[in-house]
């Protein structure tokens, strides 16, 4: 047996571990990617508090669908959501509608201990400044007159209706009121009814979006054959993630098919087999199933970005077998596969030495994710090279390629190819294109915004837009975050937040807010109100005796009412009202305790983007308040990665170079111009498109170094023999790379987008600049002899 033989079986031993390794993680449903992108954050700058308030906003929206069914009659809005409800209701299990306006009717029952402690804001500033005749007057006003506002309970249980004027004040937290055993709102001339469901699996989820969105679709059509004028309104998650699903399964059938059939001709009319296809596909297989272990053995997880900047093993890991099999091509019977492979072994050494350099670049970043990345990818190129060397030789055999019309036609071209040299002509391209090159750098921009990643349809967004508007819901992306060392803490942290907001709320910077020290004082409040009541409506000859007067009531009456409202005044605790009925719509508001730290939420309604300073400069200088910024947030770590993966790319030249240089020593420039000027070309495309600079175009850029060199050492390796080999696996790899990630530039999703149009691009310009950079030694002696 030879060595090289003995080399493969001792490569198959690894590749049955490690394929039995993976078979355990999938088949075991050990893999769960991680889809938390604070997990991508160094370690030191992650909050765990923060963390949970994102994770408890979202959780509690995802899986909730909300829909508006209206007409411009009430009525015939009520027969639509009917229409619209019996569809759903036989699927509960699924899709499970939340109470309606029938649970209201439990809610009092929860505030009649603490009634004397509730009182609105105004009535609490009217109980410092009004005297006793005001007060007097509102009672009576309430007792014998029709417009005396809302009555809760008996006359004695609130005589001055400070219970029923807070009642007004929660109510006025959302337009949504109970009509007729519905949930109602109004606005925009017509008359809704507002239901809502909440789905039992993950939104995420492709089973529960296959079935959750029919419905819906089925449920809307039955309310509009009910009521053919209806409008019905959804939002949820699900419906967000079953379009994004759609959008990626039709461009996964157009774009990955169109890729494949690509390569396949690509293929066979270079080498009249299919064979070559298989080995390429065995060596990125291996790749990918190697890294994959390797990671979960390092990191004990595995982040779904990761698994997706992995598929950049396709760009970069076809090029060794390519490399490969070109020579084999036109290396005849008289040199055998493992003598070619001794040959070609510095080129190809030099190509993942270069490539790792690159992708090893990330482990130098702060950013755990990163360094994931990093090492998924390195680990990933040296099993498919490893598969290559090892195996490639053996199933190729000698002389079993044939020489394609593809691979006769093309090999003559490079002979043809224009040369970078000191001909005035020659000079006067590069001044010219450098002079582009510039002025479309300095259009470049950047934009890091999330919201210029997203794809949803536009009806969506519009539903989305409108349901926002008309129930006036607060945002999920913007909020306050209160942190304290108690409850009790935390809600008087909030009371204190809540004054600052107040005058912004005067001013139209901001609709509202919703908070739960709205619902439950917190007990220096509560006592404090307490000794305000005392003092005022409760006083000794005060307005109760006064009222008692009017109404011809005896002293006797006063001190029963005086005890029964003090009787209602128990202190309330925010665990309590949890418990209620109706806490249920304000539970997303209150994180308790998170680590040995107690949190809440100030969730924000009617804000103005335009305002976003303002409000997060309202919690400057309150201990505890923190002004959160979740699209701002995640834009500045898109911002940061984006920076470092720039300073990255440079470190990566440079690194490239230096291991570059003992082999091609003056000509080491001639390697890494075609990528280098390829990459600010593109960048000058970008600029003069109006595109701005994102971290997709920057991951684009660093994979783009990684195919970028390989085709410099494939043109420079064979410059003695002016082989047509190098030139043909340049341009197969070339080829192979736009169709599996250029045309990602015709992708809907705008990251996608961004990261195919970078790859169709640079791909190009390197394809077309590798020959331009590459002197033959038959053309520098020919040249030298002219001279």
């Amino acid at each position: 047996m030879t060595a090289h033989r003995r080399l493969a079986l001792a490569w198959a031993l690894v590749v049955c571990l490690v394929a039995g390794h993976n078979a355990w993680l999938w088949l075991g449903r050990h893999v769960h990617p991680d889809t938390d992108i604070l997990a991508l954050l160094p370690a030191g700058e992650r909050d765990p508090v923060l963390q949970r308030s994102f994770t408890h906003m979202v959780d509690s929206a995802q899986q909730r669908v909300v829909v508006l069914v209206g007409a411009a009659r009430w009525l015939d809005a009520v027969r639509a959501a009917a229409a619209f409800q019996a569809v759903l209701r036989p699927h509960a299990a699924l899709l499970k509608e939340d109470a309606g306006a029938d649970a209201q009717a439990a809610w009092l029952d929860g505030f009649t201990p603490h009634a004397t402690l509730l009182v609105g804001a105004a009535d609490e500033r009217a109980l410092r400044t009004q005297p006793a005749a005001y007060w007097k007057e509102n009672a009576l006003a309430r007792a014998y007159g029709a417009f005396g506002g809302p009555k809760l309970g008996s006359f004695r249980d609130d005589p001055f209706g400070l219970f029923a004027g807070w009642m007004q004040e929660r109510a006025g937290e959302t337009p949504v009121r109970p009509r007729d055993g519905h949930l109602y709102v109004g606005g925009e001339g017509r008359e809704y009814v507002l239901l809502t469901y909440t789905l039992a699996p993950s939104a995420f989820a492709l089973a529960a979006q296959r079935e959750a969105v029919p419905l819906l679709d089925a449920a809307s059509a039955a309310a509009r054959r009910a009521v053919p004028a209806a409008e019905v309104i959804e939002a949820g998650v699900v419906l967000h993630a079953a379009a994004a699903g759609r959008q990626a399964s039709a461009e996964v059938e157009t774009i990955g098919l169109g890729s494949l059939v690509g390569i396949v001709v690509l293929t066979w009319l270079t080498f009249r087999s299919v064979k070559p296809i298989g080995l390429i596909v065995l060596a990125i297989g291996i790749g990918f199933l190697g890294a994959l272990s390797v990671c979960w053995l390092l990191f004990g997880r595995i982040h779904l970005l990761t698994l997706v900047f992995g598929a950049s093993l396709i760009g970069v890991a076809q090029d060794y077998g390519l490399y490969f099999l070109c020579h084999r091509l036109g290396a005849g019977r008289e040199l055998d596969s493992v003598r070619l492979l001794r040959r070609l072994l510095p080129g190809l050494g030099l190509t993942l030495l270069a490539a790792v350099i690159g992708y090893m670049g990330l482990a130098l970043t702060p950013f755990p994710g990163l360094r994931h990345m990093a090492v998924f990818s390195a680990c990933g190129l040296v099993f498919a090279w490893l598969t290559v060397v090892c195996w490639f030789p053996q199933l190729i055999g000698p002389g079993t390629l044939e020489r394609g019309w593809l691979a006769r036609r093309y090999g003559g071209i490079v002979a043809r190819w224009p040369r970078v040299s000191m001909r005035p002509s020659v000079l006067g391209a590069i001044a010219l294109l450098a002079a582009v090159a510039a002025a479309g750098c300095a259009r470049l921009g950047t934009d890091d915004d999330i919201r210029s990643l997203q794809s949803s349809p536009a009806r969506l967004v519009r539903d989305q837009i409108k349901l926002g508007r008309l129930l006036d819901a607060p945002t999920p992306v913007q909020y306050y975050l209160v942190r304290g060392a108690s409850d009790e803490q935390v809600l008087e942290r909030e009371e204190a937040l809540k004054r600052r907001l107040d005058p912004l709320v005067a001013q139209g910077d901001l609709g509202g807010y919703q908070a739960l020290s709205n619902w439950v004082p917190s007990a220096r409040t509560q006592t404090e109100r307490l000794a305000l009541l005392d003092a005022t409506v409760l006083a000794p000859g005060g307005p109760l005796a006064a009222l008692a007067r009017e109404l011809g009531a005896d002293g006797d009456w006063v001190a029963a009412t005086r005890a029964h409202l003090r009787g209602r005044a128990a202190p309330m605790t925010a665990d309590a009202f949890l418990r209620t009925p109706a806490s249920e719509p304000w539970r997303y508001l209150w994180l308790g305790d998170v680590g040995g730290v107690h949190a809440s939420i100030v969730a924000l309604r009617g804000m103005r983007y335009a305002s976003i300073p303002v409000l997060a400069q309202a919690a400057a200088g309150l201990e505890g308040v923190q002004w959160v910024d979740k699209v701002g947030g995640i834009s500045a770590v898109l911002g940061r990665y984006r920076a470092y993966m720039g300073a990255v790319l440079l470190g990566a030249y440079a690194l490239v170079y230096l291991a570059l240089l003992p082999r091609y020593r003056g000509r080491t420039w001639r390697v890494l111009a075609p990528t280098a000027a390829a990459s600010v070309l593109t960048l000058a495309i970008l600029g003069l498109a109006g595109q701005h600079l994102q971290l997709f175009h920057v991951l684009a850029l660093m994979l783009l170094l990684g195919v970028g060199v390989d085709y410099g050492i494939f043109m420079q390796e064979d410059r003695e023999r002016a082989d047509v080999a190098p030139w043909l696996a340049v341009g197969l790899s070339a080829a192979s790379t736009l169709l599996s990630f250029g045309l990602l530039a015709l992708s809907g999703t705008p990251a996608l987008r961004a990261f195919g149009l970078t790859m169709l691009c640079g791909t190009a310009l390197v394809w077309l600049a590798a020959p331009c950079f590459t002197v033959i030694a038959k053309e520098r002696r020919e040249a030298t002899v002219t001279a």
